[in-house]
């Protein structure tokens, strides 16, 4: 199953003020980005998601924003990412303010490393 396009449409709308938000596909959802910078997922299920970090955290608590988690193999692993509000989902202007959080955290997240190339041999 593929994340809801409408649903990706709609954060796209909402944070066209901020940047331009693309999309790449990954395990029935999506990842989102705004100019680039990785700031929100959205889940096989529809669930809108944004990036957290231990600077974000807070906020995201103080709204009851969960943490999304997934089973490894019986064992629950998480993610730093944080439920969107319910408010999120109809008010363009909320959806914007925990977009630009999400947008933040991912700002602040380390540089992935390049992928290694293949070995040469000598």
């Amino acid at each position: 199953m593929a994340a809801d396009q409408g649903l990706i449409d709609w954060v796209a709308e909402a944070m066209e003020p901020v940047g331009t938000v693309t999309k790449r596909a990954m395990m029935g959802g999506a990842t989102l980005y705004c100019d680039g910078i990785i700031f929100a997922i959205v889940s096989h299920d529809d669930v809108l998601w944004f990036k957290a970090d231990a600077e974000s955290d807070t906020l995201w608590d103080a709204a009851g924003c969960g943490r999304f988690t997934y089973d490894m193999g019986g064992k629950t692993g998480s993610m730093n990412y944080r439920r969107a509000p319910d408010d999120a989902y109809d008010d363009p202007d909320e959806l914007r303010r925990w977009g630009l959080l999400g947008l933040d955290a991912g700002r602040r997240a380390p540089a992935k490393k390049p992928k290694k190339g293949p070995r040469r041999s000598r």
